[in-house]
């Protein structure tokens, strides 16, 4: 079993969009499993086909989750701009 799926199987905390995969290749290693046990072989070379686009695609999720960072675009956050009050009978500053 791959690294990929290990990690998968383990159901660990992923993004919503892993979370479906992480299901699938469960599945699939169970049914790899059944097949094995019945020495359906054709069976388990098309399971195992199956398993290695799943890894594929939690690899996918994988890179696109640590390239998702915050990008600091030198604007105020919220806490900044709502820190500051304004009295009433002010003006506008001309």
């Amino acid at each position: 079993m791959s690294t990929a799926v290990s990690d998968a199987v383990s159901c660990g905390p992923t993004p919503p969009s892993a979370a479906a995969s992480c299901r699938s290749a469960t599945n699939l290693l169970d049914r790899i499993a059944e097949a094995e046990r019945e020495r359906w072989h054709g069976e388990v070379e098309g399971l195992k086909v199956s398993l290695a686009g799943t890894e594929q695609k939690l690899a996918q999720v994988d890179q696109r989750s640590s390239r998702a960072a915050t990008v600091h675009l030198g604007l105020p956050t919220f806490r900044e701009v709502a820190g500051r009050t304004v009295t009433a009978g002010e003006g506008p500053r001309t």
